[in-house]
């Protein structure tokens, strides 16, 4: 008898957040008493499905230890790479001995915190005996515009076919460690895991979530993923300005 493939995920969270203009990195930011990296993780965490959590941290990393899973048993420890695709084939790695090829593996940004138990419900159900995997996403609503290089506009982009490429992004172990290994044979630094598997002429399901699963790139981005987590019933109380201040 087959054994059903078990589910883990991946948190790359070795970024040092460079656009939010502060000296500690985005995923240990406050965020209504947490750090953004312990909403973030609290959610697979709590996932009875998800065998565990290779987090992918960066070698001098001053802030984990004090967070709300560190030494959490469902938490593996990975090394971060200089790219984002460095550390998830790393935190792959780290999954040796514990999963097999044919288990799944939901890569998840450390900071967006504020994905939906709901969509990822979703993306599990939907993707599961899938021949390929695939990813949250949104159909893109804004008109979009192609820059010519000097800050013009080359053209306008027709949006009807286009997405906004989400977290978390749901493949085979085996299959994505290969695909993550032949970009990086090919020197191509992907941003993304679905850009891996793509290299491999396959083509990964668009699964629809929600606008709210935002990345926390910015300042400004604090108080609205706050707001969103309000409106989830994940967390109470205003948000306070000064958080922001101290980093």
């Amino acid at each position: 008898m087959n054994t059903p493939s078990a589910f883990w995920a991946v948190l790359p969270a070795a970024g040092v957040g460079r656009r939010m203009g502060g000296v500690i990195p985005k995923q240990y930011l406050d965020l209504a008493g947490q750090t953004v990296i312990d909403h973030t993780l609290g959610l697979f965490i709590a996932d009875e499905r998800i065998r565990g959590v290779a987090v992918a941290l960066g070698p001098e990393d001053a802030y984990w230890g004090e967070t709300r899973y560190a030494a959490h048993p469902k938490v593996i420890r990975a090394p971060g790479g200089a790219e984002r695709c460095h550390s998830v084939l790393n935190a792959l790695a780290a999954l040796d001995g514990l999963a097999r090829d044919d288990d799944w593996v939901l890569v998840h940004d450390a900071a967006r915190p504020c994905l939906r138990r709901a969509d990822l419900d979703r993306l599990i159900e939907s993707l599961d005996g899938d021949a390929v995997g695939g990813l949250l996403g949104i159909p893109v609503r804004d008109t979009m515009k192609r820059e010519d290089g000097a800050g013009c506009i080359a053209r306008t982009v027709d949006r009807a076919s286009l997405w906004h490429a989400y977290t978390p992004q749901m493949f085979r172990l085996g299959l994505l460690r290969r695909a993550l290994r032949e970009a990086l044979e090919a020197n191509d630094l992907v941003t993304d895991d679905a850009s891996a598997i793509e290299r491999l002429g396959l083509a990964p399901r668009l699964i629809e979530g929600h606008a709210d699963n935002i990345k926390i790139t910015r300042a400004e981005d604090l108080p609205l993923a706050h707001f969103y987590l309000q409106q989830q019933g994940r967390v109470h109380g205003k948000f306070a300005f000064l958080e922001m201040d101290s980093c």
